[in-house]
């Protein structure tokens, strides 16, 4: 649980991931056979099998979180901003930040509520009409402790809950969480060549995946995510997306991808025959790094666990360290018997 509150905590919005990389790349080090940081700048990290197979595996776990950058610094000091990634505009309102490599602290606002009119009232105030308030009164104030094209990251600590599911809190759960089991991942050495491969930018187009995987040419692939948890109490009788607690999320379909069935059904017996709670993703929601691994070169088969986390893509996020820890048991599980499957068609 220590590394995932250092991996939730560290700032890295997409495009900017150096201080998650250094984290990860500390807790690994000693456990890998060979790393590597891409152009792009994914860490990429080879632990070599114990067999003779030539099959290679590849899991990715994306390192980047939603966050904002600094368009423009208005003359009393207010700094305008746009979304990297995908944020719903209603969760940006009074919300802390931290900018730049010094981490100025500001708060997102607008105008008050007094000053609008009753119809404005009942809209979403959009981020364009929002601003980043640094406690300065001027344009060469404000230049002196953050420039346009810095980095803003929501100020959310790492805190734990508690109760019957272990929850915890804290921001960019998509996808610390899956970097979390990854390199819980690599403490074991497997019969095939494992390659590790902690990609950027996924937030933004699963670029630092598509990059990746042309580079590694894996036989197969796993993607781990954080993934949307809608288990809250509704009106209707609405199926959640996943429910906390459960454990991890198989993924049949996405919008990226539709993963290979011979891993799907892999994934479904190795937790059935060890006792491993597991669930579906409801369908047709999201994407993940799979979406660009499977279209590498000749194809990958690939497939998609994720551990539920619920308000992914907002400041903050909740989690079970119980489903943590049985996507750990799964992975594990399922890598143990990977190397028999049969992937002639």
């Amino acid at each position: 649980m220590l590394l995932l509150k250092e991996l939730s905590e560290a700032c890295g919005v997409s495009g900017n991931e150096g201080a998650v990389r250094q984290v990860i790349l500390d807790a690994i080090r000693d456990r890998v056979d060979e790393y590597r940081t891409d152009a792009l700048g994914n860490l990429i990290a080879l632990k070599k099998g114990t067999g003779k197979t030539a099959r290679k595996v590849m899991i990715a776990a994306h390192m980047d979180e939603v966050g904002l950058m600094i368009m423009h610094i208005e003359k009393e000091g207010s700094l305008r901003f746009h979304p990297v990634g995908g944020i719903d505009d209603r969760v940006l309102l009074a919300k802390k930040v931290l900018i730049g490599e010094n981490k100025v602290p500001g708060v997102i606002g607008a105008k008050p509520v007094h000053l609008l009119e009753p119809k404005a009232r009942e809209q979403v105030v959009k981020f364009k009409e929002m601003s980043i308030d640094i406690g300065v009164s001027s344009k060469e104030e404000a230049e002196r402790l953050v420039k346009v094209g810095d980095y803003a990251v929501f100020d959310v600590p790492f805190v734990e809950l508690g109760g019957a599911l272990r929850t915890v809190k804290g921001k960019a759960f998509d996808d610390r969480a899956g970097c979390a089991v990854l390199v819980e991942l690599l403490r074991d050495r497997y019969p095939f060549d494992l390659y590790a491969a902690f990609t950027v930018q996924e937030e933004v187009g699963l670029r630092g995946a598509r990059v990746a995987a042309y580079s590694i040419a894996p036989h197969l692939a796993f993607a781990l995510e954080g993934t949307i948890c809608d288990d809250l109490p509704k009106k209707g009788d609405t199926s959640p997306t996943t429910v906390l607690g459960k454990g991890p999320a198989i993924t049949i379909m996405d919008r990226s991808v539709i993963a290979d069935r011979r891993l799907v059904e892999l994934l479904i017996d190795t937790a059935e025959k060890n006792g491993i709670p597991y669930q579906f993703k409801q369908p047709a929601l999201g994407g993940t790094d799979a979406g660009a691994i499977h279209l590498s070169r000749e194809g990958v088969p690939s497939a998609v666990v994720a551990v539920p986390s619920r308000y992914i893509h907002s400041p903050t996020s909740l989690l079970s360290l119980n489903d943590l820890e049985n996507t750990v048991q799964l992975m594990r599980q399922t890598l143990a018997r990977v190397n028999d499957l049969d992937l002639t068609r």
